[in-house]
């Protein structure tokens, strides 16, 4: 959630005491997977209790976390979190949530540059198809690792992998080619 969202743009979610979770956006019941969702496409809401519409916000998000973590998809490693928690109380408690919150934004501004990079340095020359089959690969790999979602088409491996790792060879043998060439 890097851009900073004014109210208006801003969801209120309403929890229940059963639990539920109410959009009053859509006017629908939502889970906590919707909210995971909403997180990762950049939405900025806000969950209310229902009944003393105290702000919760935090509490959910900690919940999907913990969700999150309990299915397997571990992001944070057990060393970051007995350090974390050594921190409660600690004096230096008030400083942690803004420095993890610059570490994560300089975080994301890196693998933007890092992707940007990438897409530029081989966008000319002998390299640039080459790299955009790497890159394909590479982002199909990744997505390997990321949890499916209801009708997410990118999961399914791409056709004619084994044609695309052949051509690929053939390049790669023409390149090595060539430079031994030019090295002789």
């Amino acid at each position: 959630m890097a851009r900073s969202a004014s109210t208006s743009d801003t969801v209120i979610i309403k929890k229940y005491a059963n639990r539920r979770l109410y959009n009053t956006e859509t006017s629908s019941y939502i889970t906590l997977e919707h909210l995971a969702a909403m997180t990762r496409d950049g939405r900025d809401f806000k969950v209310l209790d229902a009944r003393t519409d105290e702000d919760i916000t935090h509490a959910v998000l900690t919940q999907i976390i913990m969700d999150e973590e309990t299915r397997g998809q571990t992001l944070l490693p057990v060393s970051f979190l007995r350090q974390l928690i050594a921190l409660y109380g600690d004096s230096m408690q008030s400083m942690v949530p803004q420095y993890l919150e610059a570490s994560m934004e300089a975080f994301r501004r890196n693998q933007a540059q890092f992707r940007t990079a990438m897409e530029g340095a081989f966008s000319g020359g002998p390299f640039a198809e080459i790299t955009k089959r790497n890159m394909a690969m590479f982002e199909a790999a990744a997505g390997a690792f990321k949890p499916e979602t209801a009708g997410d088409k990118s999961a399914a491996p791409p056709a004619g992998g084994a044609e695309d790792i052949a051509a690929l060879k053939a390049q790669l043998a023409a390149l090595q080619n060539k430079i031994d060439k030019m090295g002789s």
